[in-house]
């Protein structure tokens, strides 16, 4: 498993609506997570600047970048599209971070 984090920009005073997408994630999107090897999923706001900061762990990453080619996965970026910065195919705007320390 690789850990893999990332950071996105979701526009102010959207936290609320961001929640409330999540709560349940689409069944359809969760299985196509999982099935793409995708497992400890979590996203975390700071409030202070509206930055998400996303953590998943891996199995490869030819795996996550398949996730980004489903219908459903582009379907979820239309509908995240109109709280959050997204890219002009309504991929967030996503920075991966670089792991500097970790302890297991």
């Amino acid at each position: 498993m690789m850990r893999k984090a990332f950071k996105m920009k979701l526009y102010s005073n959207e936290k609320e609506e961001y929640i409330k997408r999540h709560n349940p994630i689409w069944q359809e999107l969760q299985e196509v997570l999982t099935s793409h090897g995708v497992s400890n999923y979590s996203l975390f706001l700071d409030e202070e600047t509206n930055i998400l900061f996303g953590y998943a762990e891996i199995e490869n990453e030819q795996k996550w970048h398949q996730i980004a080619e489903t219908e459903i996965c582009k379907k979820w970026w239309k509908h995240m599209s109109d709280i959050m910065k997204t890219n002009p195919d309504n991929s967030p705007k996503s920075i991966n971070l670089e792991e500097v320390f970790h302890i297991n």
